[in-house]
């Protein structure tokens, strides 16, 4: 049989990486990846690349986040900038919402899964963070792609399906105390791996899932089950 199509955006970080390790198998896969010069920011080279590559499913795994970093300064809402304000929406929903309208404009199109956050639908946690705070831009753009989600979904249906994970922490380099704080926060009593996204995403790109539009699905150990 020959394989559908399905493009990973942000395919070269940590979530993306895995997914495409793991696609591959099954999908012919197309890779999107600010380390390979693609700026999914910039609207004509969004209408041009998607343009001449259609697909089946589209995966978004591209966005901004302010990482824990020990070097990184202090700073409270007081201190944010509008301008980087603007920023976290400008890439996890502006260019958002551009990708997937021009995906959704080619005749193949069947179904788009977008990622939130935890941080999304409620406050990061203030013990995690000590004297500084995650950036209010990253909960209220990925808040936003709940939104868009839903949104997509009702006006692209019945032809495209669209649903969003809403993740909790991945575990990656964070510092050992880090982890210790976040997992008491979770019943699994840990972080999530890079490759537990791969089977969810693999049923919703799939017939498997024909019935699911607009879902927020979570998947985060429990957290906002507390």
């Amino acid at each position: 049989m020959k394989k559908e199509k399905i493009i990973i955006t942000g395919s070269e970080g940590l979530l993306g990486s895995a997914l495409s390790l793991y696609l591959k198998k099954s999908y012919q896969l197309y890779k999107l990846s600010r380390r390979f010069g693609h700026d999914l920011t910039n609207e004509e080279f969004v209408k041009k690349w998607f343009l001449k590559n259609p697909a089946e499913y589209l995966v978004n795994c591209f966005g901004m986040n302010d990482h824990i970093n020990a070097q990184k300064s202090p700073q409270t809402l007081f201190d944010v900038s509008l301008e980087s304000l603007m920023q976290f929406f400008q890439v996890n929903i502006v260019a958002l919402f551009s990708v997937c309208r021009e995906f959704a404009k080619n005749k193949s199109a069947k179904g788009i899964v977008n990622l939130s956050s935890i941080y999304g639908v409620v406050s990061p946690h203030p013990d995690l963070y000590e004297n500084s705070e995650k950036h209010i831009g990253y909960s209220l753009s990925k808040a936003a792609v709940v939104q868009l989600t839903k949104h997509l979904a009702t006006h692209l249906a019945p032809n495209v399906q669209v649903n969003c994970v809403v993740l909790g922490g991945v575990e990656y380099d964070q510092s050992k105390d880090f982890k210790e704080q976040y997992k008491q926060f979770v019943p699994m009593k840990r972080m999530m791996k890079s490759d537990e996204l791969n089977g969810l995403i693999e049923y919703l790109c799939s017939e498997k899932s024909a019935y699911m539009t607009g879902s927020a699905i979570h998947l985060d150990g429990g957290w906002t089950s507390w």
